[in-house]
């Protein structure tokens, strides 16, 4: 497994891996043009550290990933239900594919 700074197991958590990537690049990207606009070295490095906390945190709690990951668990714990439904109600009255047994026949 990589944990990031020894706390962060970006293999086991659903979209770190992204966020961190996305972090990364939003860094480079923050802490460059920062530099380029005023040629301040110390201060273009405080940039970058925060445009990768924004950029990150913002990929982890509003991107798309967590929002998807989060309704592909809801459907799987729906799937399950249902499974589970079938297999306890097969075969008896409760079950919605049984045919109702009129008495003529």
């Amino acid at each position: 497994t990589f944990k990031l700074l020894g706390i962060l197991d970006v293999e086991n958590i659903p979209c770190a891996r992204d966020s961190v990537l996305y972090g990364s690049l939003g860094s480079v990207v923050a802490g460059l043009g920062h530099f380029l606009l005023t040629s301040r070295i110390r201060r273009s490095c405080d940039v970058g550290v925060g445009g990768f906390l924004l950029v990150t945190l913002g990929c982890w709690y509003v991107f798309h990933c967590r929002y998807n990951h989060a309704k592909l668990r809801i459907q799987e714990r729906m799937a399950r239900e249902g499974i589970k439904n079938k297999i306890l109600y097969e075969s008896t009255h409760l079950d919605p594919q049984r045919k109702p047994a009129d008495g003529s026949g």
